[in-house]
């Protein structure tokens, strides 16, 4: 078994923990909190009785029962609590944007080598079965050469300033939330991104609220994307190749389906060839297993470079938009 520990008990940790409920040789054995009675909430809801609650991230990362960490507290906080963990021996399933900014992201992947722990974003989508699939039947030239890509994704997000998806000290922002989904989708489709472009509008305390992406991939696809805090876009995604139209359902960062839409032949649905683990965060926990078990240190479905990749191109967007964190200046 795989002990797992969770760092925060906000909202995304609350779905990691019960989608991990239907990993295989999964358990939750530990959960830290700056809080001790939120830590010990959680740990009554999610942990069947067998799991520790901690009111600290110092005493999470030191409990030996715990082999991998997920991090899972706001953005600006992830490069010290993979830190934290790094430093304690334990390996990281960090939520994602894996950091604010690139430098970051360097620093941490350098800590995961110098300590010989794996090291992985969670980015769920890229550990999703029907994504998986989609990915490898482009690969393979299933769908012709794709060669445009749209997606957005976005929510209204009315929430007080303080709130961290509103506040610039956190990280705050449609781009590191919600942005990076299309960024890693259209990166996954069309490969690398070599040229960006980004408009935005931004709230009186200068995060970003609407975001909108025009790019060009090495090769010469091209894709546009998009993210809001102020409204609920189609959250769909479309591929157009050479042949026809990929469409993908609708949250197309873990999607339900998707159809391929041949300009000559019937539609076809894409199937993934394994089932979702709970809405998909289950995969990306098996997939940190699998690796750890075969004694790797990055997965080769979310590999380093590739995260690193992301994570500078919003380095560039956020240039272009004027969006700065406290931290940075």
């Amino acid at each position: 078994m795989t002990g797992w520990g969770i760092l925060a008990t906000g909202k995304i940790a609350h779905s990691f923990a019960r989608d991990l409920r239907e990993v295989p040789g999964a358990r939750l054995a530990a959960v830290g909190s700056r809080h001790a009675e939120r830590a010990l909430v959680f740990a009554d809801e999610f942990g069947a009785g067998e799991c520790t609650a901690h009111g600290s991230y110092e005493a999470l990362v030191e409990d030996p029962s715990v082999d991998v960490v997920y991090v899972a507290s706001p953005h600006a906080l992830h490069l010290d609590h993979a830190r934290l963990a790094f430093e304690a021996g334990k390996h990281v399933l960090c939520e994602k944007p894996l950091t604010l900014n690139l430098a970051e992201a360097r620093e941490m992947v350098r800590l995961s080598v110098e300590h010989g722990r794996f090291l992985m974003e969670a980015m769920w989508t890229l550990c999703h079965p029907l994504v998986r699939e989609l990915s490898r039947r482009i690969v393979a030239g299933d769908f012709g050469v794709p060669r445009q890509v749209h997606a957005d994704l976005g929510w209204v997000v009315d929430r007080p300033p303080t709130d961290r998806m509103l506040d610039p000290a956190l990280g705050g922002g449609a781009l590191l939330d919600m942005g990076v989904y299309p960024l890693t989708f259209a990166q996954l489709v069309l490969g690398r991104a070599e040229l960006l472009t980004a408009v935005a509008d931004l709230s009186p305390a200068g995060v970003d609220l609407d975001v909108a992406i025009a790019a060009r991939h090495i090769g010469g696809g091209t894709s546009a994307l998009s993210a809001s805090m102020t409204s609920r876009p189609s959250r769909a995604a479309t591929i157009a190749t050479t042949t026809g139209l990929v469409e993908v359902a609708a949250d197309f960062h873990h999607p339900p389906g998707a159809t391929w839409r041949p300009h000559d032949g019937r539609p076809e649905a894409i199937v993934a060839p394994e089932p979702v683990m709970g809405q998909g965060y289950g995969n990306e926990a098996a997939e940190v297993m699998r690796c750890i078990d075969a004694g790797l240190t990055e997965s080769p479905l979310v590999p380093h470079a590739f995260t690193l990749d992301v994570i500078g191109q919003m380095d560039e967007l956020r240039r272009q938009i004027g969006v700065v964190y406290p931290g940075e200046r």
